[in-house]
């Protein structure tokens, strides 16, 4: 894609086109698409190398749904190919589709690749692949074990004992949260919770922050129009009640991460009824949030946002633009007065 000079303002960028104004540039992974449908992307810094993934195939729930990567050294500006990385093939032939890939690098160990398989988001299982060599191969799909899912959406956490905290959720018997936790980079787990009834809050797809100390504080999506944060003092062992931010949410997915100077990043769509606007807001606390720059303002779908910090201190964001792309952000957040 060419690179495209243009002033960019908090009140709001249109289109995903690289920029080489401040604070903001954005560019598609890929030009064209291998398939006609994406959407749910993820990504990941793993050694010199960004690497990002997501589902594609005929359309969402297609048995042809595979998850797709695609990755660029951190210094270079062009992208791989996207190619297919896992399938919903069985053993006997039948084929379900894929979802949800999540992307993480654990501080010692390889790039690990959590996604779903299964018909839909009631019946789905979690496997797990994984890779020495920066997302270049991967090994061949692990099966999670029954009732485990891994993370739902958005990324892990890794504790300071080492173990992995994943934020999972369950979409039958009204929508659940719940925590996955391995010690042992996903050869074990523990499951914790759900942490709500699925009743008066039906919530989803939580991220994890951190607030110091011992808390953290997991956010996501609700069915409830508003942004849900649950609590825990013990480093995800257990949760408090879960209570609903001021922040709105459409019922589509947010993602959010602690920057390294402790304050947090929220990657979400500011309306209680559509898929776009999609915002970037801060808080200080987890609690109080300012939305702080305006992603894609134009209609359309701009949804499924993946955050993270690279160990340069830049945000990178993936999200899905229209369902045909995944869009790329990088934000310098020292220019938008984050840090």
């Amino acid at each position: 894609m060419k690179r495209i000079a243009a002033m960019v303002m908090v009140i709001g960028v249109t289109g995903c086109v690289s920029t080489n104004a401040d604070p903001l540039s954005k560019e598609f992974i890929n030009n064209t698409m291998p398939t006609k449908s994406v959407h749910a992307s993820t990504i990941a810094e793993s050694g010199d190398w960004l690497v990002t993934a997501w589902f594609g195939g005929t359309h969402e729930k297609h048995k042809d749904v595979a998850i797709y990567c695609s990755r660029r050294l951190k210094k270079d500006a062009k992208w791989s190919p996207a190619h297919p990385v896992a399938s919903g093939l069985q053993q006997d032939l039948t084929r379900h589709p894929c979802w949800n890939p999540v992307l993480f690098q654990p501080k010692d160990g390889p790039l690990m690749l959590f996604y779903k398989v299964g018909p839909d988001p009631r019946s789905w299982w979690g496997m797990l692949k994984l890779s020495d060599d920066n997302g270049r191969t991967w090994s061949e799909a692990r099966r999670l074990p029954e009732t485990f899912d891994g993370p739902i959406k958005n990324k892990p956490v890794q504790l300071p004992d080492g173990s992995i905290l994943c934020g999972s959720s369950t979409e039958f018997d009204g929508w659940r949260v719940h925590f996955e936790k391995s010690t042992d980079l996903g050869e074990t787990w523990e499951r914790i919770g759900p942490v709500n009834d699925g009743k008066e809050i039906n919530a989803i797809q939580p991220s994890i922050l951190f607030l110091g100390g011992s808390q953290l504080l997991a956010i996501g999506r609700t069915r409830e129009k508003r942004v849900f944060s649950i609590l825990s003092e013990d480093n995800g062992a257990t949760w408090g009640s879960m209570t609903l931010l001021e922040l709105p949410n459409p019922n589509s997915g947010t993602d959010a991460v602690t920057l390294k100077d402790g304050r947090h990043v929220l990657v979400y769509n500011h309306t209680p009824q559509s898929r776009f606007p999609l915002n970037v807001g801060i808080s200080a606390d987890g609690v109080n949030w300012k939305s702080v720059l305006t992603l894609e303002s134009e209609k359309g779908e701009f949804s499924y946002p993946a955050v993270i910090q690279g160990s340069d201190g830049l945000l990178y964001i993936t999200y899905t633009w229209n369902r045909t792309n995944i869009c790329l952000a990088v934000i310098d957040p020292k220019k938008l007065g984050l840090i």
